[in-house]
């Protein structure tokens, strides 16, 4: 099982096409059709459809460059040569969907070829490393079309394609099915939250008498009271060097994944600029867009948590984590956050710790914060776990992923069981 197959090579410009994505600016956002950026590669193995930003086609977008079920689209040009040569796979694609100038399109046009199988092999390290070697440019780093055509890529039997395709795509459809729970878990959180304390329909509201606040009504009983009553602003500097710069696996349910960052040895320095993390904290994010967004650290013993500078780090004062998660992560409040930002222009606007903490908020008592915590932790918990089943399915993946490209394991010997569903 473990005898390495050699399988014959051919030259990628044998098997497909390629062509470049469309040139827009600023002033093409807007409603139209949803655009695969340079923003949307991250580690990914499709594009996360729903969060793609959207541009008027007209005058831009022709039917030659509407993305198709077996596309494949990589990152061509970036001031990041580790981005260059990223890939995503498009796989039955819900709408009409284009791809950004930055960005180059692939399309098998021979046959015996599997998309799916070539997906994967574009996110073998031997080839990722490759492309990223010919990105050339000074400050900008490039993958062209020439590059593709000449790549060397493996062209083992198409039973074969078949079959490590299906062993890798069952890992990547739990991951995206445990995504979808995370999401509604989310959801549900946040819905339970926005009844109880921004409709005010709590267990008992019938019989609430409500009084005048800073904010409005509120329920007798509750305060109005600055953020900084509340939480603990954290901050733990470090001085380390050496870690990489994405540091946040991004779910619908904001996550802070520790997982992705290595060990650090007592008396390492990592990068500066990043702080510690203690557990049980949130993160709120300083700098626009990113303000409505939140994430919770995992608590993880084998690691050590840390973030960037950019965002404030709230140690729970008076309530739980998981409230202080959706009071954060909720859309009044996010909308809030974002109005006290201050900067020259939306993209640079900041904010500072003081306003974080001057911004007034609704404190319930504790009988109704710990009727909610019976309902949310648990959901929060589910999440944690869900959220420790992608990572280890990910580094499932990842470790038989270029043992399967290259050959080292033989498909027609493996045994693999893949992790069954598991139900919310």
């Amino acid at each position: 099982m473990v005898t390495r197959v050699n399988w014959p090579t051919k030259r990628l410009g044998e098997l497909a096409e390629f062509r470049n994505g469309v040139n827009y600016n600023k002033s093409s956002f807007g409603v139209g059709i949803k655009v695969v950026g340079v923003s949307d590669f991250k580690d990914y193995t499709r594009p996360r459809y729903a969060e793609l930003e959207q541009i008027n086609p007209e005058g831009i977008v022709r039917e030659c460059n509407i993305l198709r079920d077996g596309d494949i689209v990589f990152v061509r040009s970036n001031g990041n040569r580790e981005l260059i040569g990223r890939s995503l796979y498009i796989e039955n694609p819900p709408e009409e969907v284009t791809h950004s100038a930055f960005t180059i399109r692939l399309r098998f046009s021979a046959g015996n070829v599997l998309p799916r199988f070539y997906a994967y092999c574009f996110k073998t390290p031997v080839i990722r490393q490759a492309l990223t070697a010919y990105g050339g440019g000074t400050n900008i780093s490039n993958l062209n079309q020439d590059i593709l055509n000449a790549l060397k890529v493996p062209f083992p039997p198409l039973p074969t394609q078949l079959k490590i395709a299906s062993i890798l795509s069952a890992y990547d459809d739990l991951i995206e099915n445990n995504l979808r729970r995370i999401k509604i878990l989310e959801e549900m959180a946040q819905n339970l939250y926005r009844e109880w304390f921004v409709k005010f329909r709590f267990p008992g509201h019938q019989h609430a008498r409500f009084v005048d606040s800073p904010l409005g009504p509120i329920p007798e009983g509750w305060e109005v009271v600055p953020l900084g009553d509340i939480v603990n602003l954290c901050r733990k500097g470090v001085q380390p060097q050496n870690f990489p710069d994405e540091l946040f696996e991004h779910f619908s349910f904001p996550a802070y994944d520790s997982g992705k960052l290595p060990a650090v040895e007592k008396g390492q320095t990592i990068k500066s600029g990043k702080y510690e993390v203690p557990l049980n904290c949130v993160l709120v994010p300083k700098l626009n867009p990113h303000i409505p967004r939140v994430w919770l650290p995992r608590p993880r013993n084998d690691f050590r948590s840390i973030a960037s500078t950019e965002y404030l780090i709230l140690e729970p004062k008076k309530y739980s984590t998981a409230f202080y998660y959706v009071l954060f992560n909720s859309p009044e409040m996010a909308e809030k956050l974002a109005g006290r930002a201050d900067g020259t222009s939306t993209s640079h606007k900041r904010l500072k710790p003081g306003d974080f903490l001057d911004q007034l908020t609704v404190a319930p008592p504790d009988p109704i914060t710990d009727a909610f915590d019976s309902l949310v932790v648990p959901a929060m918990d589910l999440v944690i776990s869900l959220i420790h089943k992608n990572t280890n399915l990910r580094n499932t993946r990842d470790l038989l992923l270029p043992r399967l490209i290259s050959g080292e394991v033989e498909v027609s010997e493996l045994d693999i069981t893949v992790p069954e569903e598991t139900e919310v």
